[in-house]
């Protein structure tokens, strides 16, 4: 069990600062000047997201935001069971993430969890997202992979 917190706890501060570094680093560096990096595909840019993921539920940070903790803590009380290590790291991909952009909601906002979030990779038609966003996105297509392929 304890093996199982370090690895995703580990993951999940990983993914935390490298957040937070790159959205740091987004607010120095694209706020008044795009990087184009792929013509027409690839962007880097500063947008501030008060909604979700991929600026899904516009407005609703603070709701947001609980609903992101209680992952947060329901991830932990999950991980007091012995899982398999696929899903152990999934689990810190998704605690890190969550994480990353509830920092964000309480250090950029007037009230506790209203602050906007710092969005910066923009890809062609999907919508502007941060390295918190993509961890979530990527641990739930791991989730469902490995959920598939133990069928």
């Amino acid at each position: 069990m304890k093996r199982q917190y370090g690895t995703a706890i580990g993951l999940a501060a990983a993914v935390v600062v490298a957040d937070l570094l790159t959205k740091r680093h987004a607010s120095n560096s694209f706020v008044n000047d795009r990087l184009e990096v792929i013509p027409g595909f690839l962007e880097f840019t500063y947008t501030e997201n008060p909604g979700a993921a991929f600026s899904l539920f516009q407005n609703g940070g603070a709701v947001i935001g609980a609903i992101a903790i209680a992952i947060a803590v329901f991830i932990l009380g999950a991980l007091r069971d012995p899982r398999p290590q696929f899903e152990v790291i999934a689990l810190g991909l998704v605690l890190g993430g969550a994480l990353g952009n509830v920092v964000d909601r309480i250090a950029r906002g007037e009230g506790l969890l209203d602050g906007k979030v710092i969005d910066w990779i923009d890809l062609w038609w999907i919508p502007t997202f941060n390295i918190a966003d993509a961890s979530v996105t990527v641990a739930v297509a791991l989730l469902l992979i490995y959920a598939w392929r133990t069928r």
